[in-house]
């Protein structure tokens, strides 16, 4: 009877619309959800100095963007002046940090979840280019700071961060005693250090020339398909599991002995099991 049918149509037209779904490219052209982060990325023709990299497409606005320059923002009120003046130098890496982490809309392979009053995301182990690592760390060692973790443990009782007792301002090279100790310590591992280059294609460049595009986007295409491919091997797994449930919900509707559509619950078959087990086709593995 065309009423038993519906069920069966209803789910295969969900099954359809899973088939189409999108994974690779929810992680491209993405903003955080933060603080200050923008819903969406878009264009920003008044970005800020350093900034203005991102103006073509950019998760910060304006506004945002000269508050990211100046010595005591009021966007977090921290100061990079907590032992002393830093050089301007070094200040330039960490305005230009800041613009990426706010303005970069391909960090998307890299955002996390967390559970924290002031954002709901992050991003982790960014894979940041050699030379930007090196670059920073050089530029900084020299400039003072009191510690090597700059996301918790502030004294903010005066309403900006500042030392808390028991630590002594030194050097950051005394903080951090290598390129990757700055890197990947400063920010609770926000960065990775990477071993490839600028212009590589596999790592993130904190500075690029606008008017050459900007290298970030296919960075992100690149471990966005990695992810991807790792999620599903072989590129060959959503189809696959489509297929196999397609199947069998064909089996679990075909018509009885007595000629008519069998009304059992839908249940996926041993043989089905073992398609998807088997690397979600036959003759295609993981390996």
């Amino acid at each position: 009877m065309p009423w038993k049918l519906t069920p069966l149509l209803l789910f295969l037209g969900w099954m359809t619309s899973v088939c189409n779904a999108r994974t690779r490219t929810d992680l491209l052209n993405v903003c955080m959800d933060a603080k200050h982060h923008k819903a969406e990325p878009g264009p920003e023709d008044k970005l800020h100095n350093q900034c203005t990299p991102w103006k073509k497409n950019a998760c910060c606005s304006a506004r945002v963007s000269q508050e990211l320059h100046k010595d005591t923002s009021s966007l977090y009120n921290f100061t990079w002046d907590h032992c002393g003046k830093m050089e301007p130098a070094c200040q330039r890496h960490f305005i230009q940090d800041n613009c990426l982490y706010e303005c970069s809309p391909n960090l998307g392979p890299w955002i996390q979840e967390v559970n924290q009053k002031w954002r709901k995301e992050r991003f982790l182990n960014v894979p940041l280019c050699k030379e930007d690592c090196q670059s920073w760390w050089e530029d900084c060692r020299t400039s003072h700071t009191c510690k090597s973790n700059w996301h918790r443990g502030w004294d903010w009782t005066s309403g900006s961060n500042k030392c808390p007792n028991g630590t002594t301002c030194r050097t950051f090279e005394a903080y951090f005693p290598t390129p990757a100790a700055l890197c990947e310590g400063l920010w609770s591992h926000s960065y990775k250090l990477s071993n490839y280059s600028r212009g590589s294609g596999r790592c993130i460049q904190m500075w690029f020339d606008p008017a050459l595009g900007n290298p970030n986007e296919e960075v992100a295409r690149f471990y966005a398909s990695a992810l991807t491919a790792e999620a599903w091997p072989q590129g060959i797994r959503p189809l696959s599991l489509c297929l196999a449930l397609m199947l069998s919900l064909w089996l679990s509707s075909a018509p009885t002995n007595e000629g008519a559509i069998s009304t059992l619950p839908f249940i996926i078959h041993p043989f089905v099991i073992q398609f998807l087990l088997q690397g979600g086709a036959w003759g295609f593995s993981d390996s």
